[in-house]
């Protein structure tokens, strides 16, 4: 047997997950890590605590499966995206806390940036709006606020990477200073016409350039491992979002796929085609192969299975995630509560870093009940505004179906919701982990063994479909009552 091993470090817990010579998941260890909220509206992560759990995950799961590192061909890599990390070029010890991509320290950076006129160019060249959700503002400010830092980037002792880049330089210590196309595409430092760093962008922002890592291909050869007892090459790195496109086989232009994880991220294949959004979508790169990107244009939600977190570690409601679909199911029908989970600011097509969340409609009666539904509710109506955004920038009718993955596909209460109130069927997978299952596949066909795009598409099947059931009238009136929460959230 060989299996594939991917690793999924993602923005509250790390993973891995082996995969056998058919693409089934055999066996999986998660492990949490710890959130640090320095300030409001800051969010950081320590990375040696990261680096922990994914060794731990990794040697967990080859104990359960009675695995060794000789029958591991390969390694996949997907990880949280954006968030931002500097660390000592010998040593590999950090310099800061990594700043999360949900953090918004640099909001008022980003306001002086765009007063100062300069969005478009930025825009125009990494298909990213001036916000503090990208790595570049995140870098700026610890070469700003880490004392000495500036002054060591300079002579070339220290390095940036987002995580991938991060784990890999660990995995093969030190070996290997590289990331991906699309996490270096997220970063707001890379040109993703041209396919390379962008020398006015690090100058504007006072970043080295050569403290970025080089930049591949997301199946390509990023290094080897011997940390397990024996060497793995790490084959596939892709960012979690784009990885889950892949996983979902969403490789013809006009597919459309949205992941309900922490946030939300929704990503329609634009092809050879880098679209322009009339509002406020990001450009970005889905995969690249053989040096050709593939574009995608993708809305961003910061809040989605982080406000069924909220329910629980916030408010004290539930005790475990699964309990809301019950809640909202027995929630009085007569109640329209609007929850705007605008936790951290609100994401595309808003992009307002100032809000916060907010709920509207209360009454005496409202209950637990009906702030599971609200939060429920509340992932369906920003789905919808991403796809109406998606629809206008491309000129298509809304007909598509939306193929689903992430945690929180696994409440039928929310897909049906889901179905409803976009008012398009919604498939979810046989294979939840999608993300997990892009990087696998990236890293075993590169390995040589897992089949090639078109029959690894071929193979993508479905578990079930939701058709909307809602009838036009009241999906048009519950959209309405969202859209006038937002408006009074927004600052």
């Amino acid at each position: 047997m060989t299996y594939i091993l991917a690793i999924d470090q993602g923005t509250t817990s790390s993973r891995a997950i082996l995969f056998d010579q058919d693409m089934h998941p055999v066996q999986s260890c998660q492990q949490e890590f710890q959130q640090y909220f320095p300030q409001s509206g800051w969010v950081e992560h320590d990375a040696e605590e990261i680096w922990g759990s994914v060794q731990a995950v990794v040697r967990g799961v080859m104990a359960q499966a009675g695995c060794t590192a000789k029958e591991i061909g390969a390694i996949g890599i997907t990880n949280q995206r954006e968030t931002t990390l500097i660390w000592d070029r010998k040593t590999g010890a950090p310099i800061h806390k990594a700043i999360v991509w949900q953090d918004r320290r640099t909001s008022a950076f980003c306001d002086r940036l765009r007063a100062e006129g300069h969005e478009t160019e930025i825009t125009q060249k990494t298909g990213l709006l001036l916000d503090p959700y990208f790595s570049a503002t995140k870098l700026h400010w610890l070469l700003s606020n880490v004392e000495g830092a500036a002054a060591r980037a300079g002579r070339g002792e220290l390095l940036f990477g987002t995580m991938d880049s991060y784990l890999i330089w660990k995995l093969t210590e030190g070996r290997a200073h590289v990331t991906d196309a699309t996490n270096a595409a997220r970063t707001m430092l890379y040109d993703i016409r041209r396919g390379c760093w962008d020398a006015q962008i690090c100058a504007l922002l006072q970043v080295p350039q050569a403290m970025l890592p080089e930049v591949r291909d997301c199946a390509s050869e990023f290094g080897t491992t011997d940390m397990f007892g024996a060497d793995i090459p790490i084959l596939g790195v892709a960012g979690d979002q784009q990885a889950a496109t892949i996983g979902q086989a969403c490789f013809a232009p006009g597919m459309l796929k949205s992941t309900y994880g922490t946030g939300c991220f929704a990503l329609l294949n634009t092809g050879d085609t880098l679209v322009a959004s009339k509002n406020r979508l990001l450009g970005t790169i889905a995969y690249q192969f053989d040096g050709k990107p593939t574009y995608a244009l993708e809305g961003s939600i910061f809040i989605a299975g982080a406000v069924v977190q909220w329910l629980r570690d916030g408010l004290g409601l539930i005790s475990e995630a699964h309990e809301t679909a019950n809640m909202a199911a027995a929630a009085d029908p007569n109640q329209s509560l609007y929850l705007v989970p605008a936790f951290t600011g609100l994401g595309a097509p808003y992009w307002n870093a100032e809000s916060r969340g907010a709920i509207f409609g209360l009454t005496r009666n409202s209950g637990p009940k009906e702030f599971a539904k609200a939060a429920l509710q509340s992932v369906g109506y920003q789905t919808r505004d991403l796809l109406l955004a998606m629809q206008d920038d491309m000129g298509t009718p809304g007909e598509a179906v939306l193929r689903v993955d992430g945690g929180m596909t696994a409440s039928d209460w929310t897909m049906q919701f889901l179905a409803d109130i976009i008012g398009a069927p919604v498939d979810r997978p046989n294979v939840l982990e999608t993300t997990a299952l892009g990087a696998a596949w990236l890293a075993g066909s590169r390995a040589g063994v897992y089949p090639d795009q078109q029959e690894f598409a071929d193979s993508w099947a479905r578990d079930c479909r939701f058709e909307p059931h809602m009838t036009s009238e009241d999906r048009e009136r519950l959209y309405a009552g969202w859209q006038d929460a937002v408006r009074r959230t927004l600052v």
